[in-house]
């Protein structure tokens, strides 16, 4: 349907469930609230791995941090251990954000800056990434035109760069400046207008100038998120033909009312919930994210009409005020709107809403691309971000142990942990990061994690003047 005639069906917004948390007061030190790191578990736990009772491990969420954390506790585990994991999510794989995400990858500020652990985080993801296409036999077109085995229309990383025209002066400078320290691994090309539009015909370029990402990628997040559960279970499916039976991954679609339904029976709970994890009333007002709802519009070019231009085959996503993630000739995904204090986690998106994000985004992306005025409207989908506070190395996860939330202070073990707070970049630091919290949960040397990981930071609340965490730098 064209963009000024939207007509969505309208679906009811489901009541928020209960996941399963019930975390009752931190430790208050100095009138200050702390939440820890941790990499330890219960020597009880261990002594399990040496009997046959396995070990259990409970993971809250199935986005990009609760599947991270489960392939890397697989993966990180040793063959011979006896372990299960049980993941829990009311709403399914990518029930959440996550499964709307924009996808666009790269490890860049939108001034080009490499962002915290920028290169690990980069090589961390085209790892997984490529593990995730191997589980589903998906082989997506790479740059140079190699092998092609599955239609562009399926694919779980499309490989044809990210381009971000300039906006203003000021930008070109710091990008200009930024792109002398780009990673090897992910180039930023300038370009100018022309070199541009042989990328994107049509393309409009205010300044003459702009960036392109040649290594950069898109990712279909539920394609993605599915294929990582299957090379979870097809982990522990070849472990098993090898002789180590001992491992175990389910899936629960279902919703848990309290985190002490789980106390007695898992060594280890992660919780991944995101945003939905500020809704459970034991850690409402405590945690300081700010929610943020964004609306990504899904759109094509109609079929009967042949004359209107197609975005090219090899043609890269593009990045500015608002963004592009091509999914193909004739499908893109654009987004995205930023509606800050939202409550309202459903993917449904009514008329209404719909509507207005339509009107926010269009222009934004006219400027830019003025071929999007042929393209229509087939459906919208939302997510709400958590929004960490943001730190000297911008805003980042919060990530650690929560025990103190559960009434259980023991220095020596941990049985709680929380990874959440990914914003809008939940795939790269969703992979790096889940891999941290599996060695914290597995292991029980806590000096080797990263300092910038266990730094505390006073930061404003809206339930309270200052909260203090611990959290990644």
């Amino acid at each position: 349907m064209p963009l000024a005639t939207l007509t969505l069906t309208q679906n009811p917004n489901p009541k928020p469930p209960m996941l399963p948390c019930q975390l009752k007061s931190p430790v208050t030190r100095g009138g200050l609230r702390c939440l820890h790191i941790s990499r330890t578990i219960s020597p009880a736990a261990v002594a399990a791995s040496s009997r046959q009772q396995p070990l259990r491990y409970a993971v809250i969420g199935a986005g990009f941090a609760g599947l991270s954390v489960s392939w890397h506790l697989l993966q990180q585990s040793p063959k011979e251990a006896h372990l299960r994991i049980d993941i829990y999510d009311e709403f399914g794989i990518g029930g959440g954000a996550s499964g709307v995400s924009g996808g666009l990858l790269h490890p860049y500020s939108p001034k080009g800056k490499p962002l915290w652990r920028a290169e690990e985080c980069w090589k961390e993801s085209l790892r997984l990434l490529s593990i995730a296409e191997a589980a589903v036999g998906s082989k997506e077109l790479m740059p140079g035109g190699r092998v092609l085995a599955q239609s562009s229309e399926r694919f779980i990383v499309r490989r044809r760069g990210i381009l971000r025209p300039a906006v203003s002066l000021k930008n070109i400078d710091a990008m200009n400046d930024n792109a002398q320290n780009c990673l090897a691994g992910c180039r930023i090309e300038s370009i100018d207008k022309d070199i541009a539009q042989k990328l994107v015909p049509n393309l409009c370029i205010p300044f003459n100038a702009a960036f392109y990402m040649p290594e950069a990628v898109n990712v279909h997040p539920q394609r993605y998120l599915e294929a990582l559960y299957r090379a979870c279970e097809t982990l522990v499916e070849n472990l098993s033909i090898s002789g180590f039976e001992g491992k175990m991954v389910h899936l629960h679609k279902k919703s848990v009312h309290s985190l002490l339904e789980l106390a007695g029976e898992y060594d280890a709970v992660i919780i991944c919930a995101g945003a939905r994890a500020s809704f459970l009333p034991e850690l409402s007002g405590r945690l300081p994210l700010r929610m943020c709802r964004g609306v990504i519009a899904n759109l094509q070019l109609p079929d009967d009409d042949d004359n209107r231009e197609e975005y090219p085959e090899h043609g890269p996503s593009i990045l500015s005020d608002a963004w592009l993630a091509i999914h193909g000739s004739r499908e893109l995904h654009m987004g995205s709107t930023w509606e800050w204090n939202s409550t309202n986690y459903s993917q449904s998106v009514p008329n209404e809403e719909a509507s207005k994000a339509v009107e926010e985004l269009v222009p934004k992306v006219l400027a830019i691309y003025p071929g999007i005025k042929n393209w229509n409207l087939t459906g919208a989908r939302a997510g709400l971000r958590a929004m960490p506070p943001l730190t000297s190395n911008g805003s980042l996860p919060l990530l650690g142990r929560v025990d103190d939330f559960i009434g259980e202070v023991n220095q020596a073990t941990s049985k709680w942990q929380m990874f959440t707070g990914l914003k809008s970049i939940g795939i790269l630091l969703g992979i790096l990061l889940g891999n941290v919290i599996a060695k914290a949960v597995l292991c029980f040397v806590k000096e080797n994690v990263a300092s910038q990981l266990t730094e505390k930071k006073s930061v404003p609340n809206a339930s309270q003047k200052n909260t203090t965490v611990m959290m990644a730098r």
